[in-house]
């Protein structure tokens, strides 16, 4: 499947790979990787999960020149200069990905909840795609086509985040939506790649937007990794965000 990124050019997503639920099927969540990964180390990762109502979807991104890396080519949801709130933004990029994984959620049943999950560069996108679900559509205009019940953020960072504010206070639908948003965002306060404080002030950008369903871990000595505690606490707030401990099997 293929998407228009940065200035126009088609690019070729990678393998999606798919992790059915155990039990009744109740939730739908796309899992984004981070750069120069892919959907199927992620899918292992949530497969062990002990959440048996939940259908993981993890795709993977497009192999484009990276401006971090010099220009060198690998797989990323768009092009990154630096990990930071502050960094440009390629919203170019940024909107196509978060087209494509609208597009992977839009043929989900109607009864199923929708959310989308990333690490690194995949929260970044995470995250776009809730401004661009709470305001209602993409940043070149097009409608945003699905409803949100959750986000989930591991050490990310939010782009686009000078113009975020203005986008949700531009109608009481957008502020009503960011608002009741449920968010989880977590990040080590060792992170080596996306610095702690770029996770700590996205959280803070989030909630001076409106986004006050939003809940923030730091997490002691982690690097830009995850680990077995972390992943505890995204499976038992998911479970609560989502009311899968209200379900039967």
């Amino acid at each position: 499947m293929s998407s228009s990124g940065a200035r126009g050019v088609r690019r070729e997503y990678g393998r999606t790979y798919v992790v059915r639920p155990k039990g009744r099927h109740l939730a739908t969540i796309v899992w984004l990787h981070g750069i120069g990964d892919n959907g199927n180390s992620w899918s292992q990762v949530l497969g062990n999960l002990p959440l048996d109502n939940v259908k993981w979807i993890c795709p993977t991104a497009p192999t484009r020149p990276v401006a971090a890396f010099g220009g060198f080519p690998c797989t990323a949801w768009f092009d990154v200069e630096e990990t930071s709130v502050d960094g440009p933004d390629d919203v170019q990029g940024l909107d196509a990905s978060a087209a494509h994984i609208a597009n992977l959620l839009s043929s989900e049943p109607s009864d199923v909840r929708l959310g989308i999950g990333g690490f690194s560069m995949g929260a970044a996108t995470a995250l776009h795609s809730a401004a661009c679900y709470a305001h209602g559509r993409f940043s070149n205009g097009v409608a945003y086509p699905i409803t949100l019940s959750a986000i989930i953020g591991l050490s990310g960072w939010l782009p686009c985040s000078r113009t975020l504010r203005t986008k949700i206070e531009s109608s009481q639908t957008a502020f009503r939506r960011a608002a009741a948003l449920p968010i989880m965002l977590g990040h080590g306060r060792g992170d080596e790649v996306v610095m702690y404080r770029n996770g700590e002030r996205s959280s803070e950008f989030l909630r001076n937007s409106g986004f006050s369903y939003l809940n923030f871990k730091a997490y002691n000595g982690l690097g830009h990794h995850t680990i077995p505690e972390e992943m505890d606490d995204v499976s038992k707030w998911l479970r609560a965000r989502l009311g899968l401990d209200r379900s039967c099997g």
